[in-house]
């Protein structure tokens, strides 16, 4: 596709980031150091201190909706942080404020939104899928678990991040059972065959009715070491390799022949698959088929950050794909891998439990991405932790280990009394398809 008006030639758009966090921090400072104008509307009630320091930010309490923020800044370009957006009472006046939105909108949402509908796509187009079901209440669900004895993964049927349920992994038909008598039915329940822990993902970006490969990713969603505890609410760390030749193959089997779907819909964005290698025993080891497990329409806040820093031209491939325009991606120089790990607080991932704000120190100079998340300015000036993510350690390097090095080193310059991280990232879920 040409580019036919000075505006579509644009690469430093001024952004509006719409989230929080280490999420709004990277994006924003990625954006930033490209020459970017960048500000943040404050989406949740925590972590408003890291997006202050790459621009201005407004908050929902005092600014209820952003559309006279988009007027008054002149914003060209919004990233949002969740899919909740678009069940704002202001959504509608976002798509039609003339801002770009580097999201897809309307129809091209329910890939992620529904996760019945995305089961309905994979039939449709040929893409293996767990077998799911939908129940609307406990008795329709342990029916199901009756006449299909066998585990399944509980899920919330809309994906949202104040869905009453959040993902809960069985791996035996008893565990199934007994969640099935806990679980809230207010949206019904989505019940998805479990089949193992061989999991990767891969994130790719869909823009003048093309898909471009970006990486091929892994998150480490369980709480504690060995992939031990419960599935926290945000991974624990996670890795990305470039991969925009889709050396792995997850891409051609599970994003492309979605292409004319994709096109159907006007769906420009970022796409991430996650999915399952499931092993077929009468086979060898090594052999398997990917399913699908979800997708998602965002970068992630695990992967985002590694990715903008990955390309030459963040801010270009952004603007160019919110504006579904043809894309030329440009990696940086012997960055192959990107490592995140999460400093998380007190109580975590238990977030029933809140703990105390604690003085955070940091012991030495940092040489990587830190991005602050639930942090704050103590009145001497010094900095705290106020919640149970403190923050992500983000380092690259030509390989993996040079990665996971640089990364570890500098997470253990951070000091909060109670808070812990993974020390075993990299050692198990890689490469894709193992455990």
């Amino acid at each position: 596709m040409p580019i036919k008006s000075a505006a579509a030639k644009k690469v430093k758009p001024s952004v509006m980031i719409l989230g929080v966090g280490s999420f709004a921090h990277s994006l924003g400072k990625a954006l930033a150091d490209t020459g970017c104008r960048v500000s943040t509307y404050l989406t949740r009630d925590y972590g408003h201190y890291a997006p202050s320091l790459v621009g201005p930010v407004y908050s929902r309490a005092n600014f209820p909706s952003p559309i006279p923020l988009l007027r008054r800044e002149k914003i060209d370009l919004v990233i949002p942080q969740s899919i909740d957006w678009a069940q704002q009472p202001w959504a509608a006046d976002l798509i039609a404020s003339g801002s770009t939105i580097f999201s897809p909108t309307g129809e091209a949402m329910r890939i992620e939104r529904e996760r019945d509908f995305a089961r309905q796509l994979c039939a449709q187009f040929k893409i293996p899928f767990p077998k799911s079901f939908v129940a609307s209440n406990r008795l329709e669900a342990e029916n199901i678990l009756a006449k299909n004895p066998r585990p399944f993964v509980i899920k919330n049927p809309l994906c949202s991040p104040t869905s009453p349920i959040h993902t809960i992994l069985c791996e035996t038909v008893a565990d199934t059972r007994a969640w099935l008598r806990q679980v809230n039915y207010a949206e019904g329940v989505f019940l998805q065959e479990y089949l193992g822990r061989a999991e990767a993902g891969h994130i790719a970006l869909v823009s003048g009715g093309e898909i471009y490969s970006l990486v091929t990713n892994q998150e480490y969603k369980y709480a504690f070491n060995g992939n031990l505890g419960v599935v926290a609410g945000a991974p624990l760390g996670g890795l990305v390799e470039r991969d925009e030749n889709d050396k792995y193959g997850l891409a051609r089997e599970l994003l492309h022949p979605l292409l004319p779907w994709f096109r159907s819909v006007n769906y420009h964005g970022p796409i991430q698959v996650t999915a399952i290698k499931s092993r077929d025993r009468s086979r060898r080891a090594t052999r398997g088929t990917w399913q699908v497990i979800e997708y998602n329409i965002r970068i992630g806040v695990t992967s985002g950050p590694m990715i903008l820093r990955l390309l030459k031209n963040p801010a270009e491939t952004v603007w160019r794909t919110a504006r579904n325009e043809k894309l030329n991606l440009r990696f940086r120089d012997k960055l192959n891998f990107g490592c995140s790990l999460t400093l998380a607080g007190y109580g975590y991932p238990f977030t029933q439990v809140r703990g105390p704000h604690l003085p955070l120190e940091v012991t030495g100079p940092l040489d990587c991405d830190v991005w602050w998340n639930e942090v704050a300015r103590n009145p001497d000036g010094g900095l705290m932790a106020t919640g149970h993510r403190i923050a992500d350690a983000i380092a690259f390097g030509p390989s993996l280990k040079s990665a996971l090095a640089t990364a570890y080193s500098n997470i253990r310059k951070i000091r909060v009394v109670g808070s812990y991280y993974r020390t075993d990232v990299g050692q198990s879920l890689w490469p894709p398809g193992t455990v």
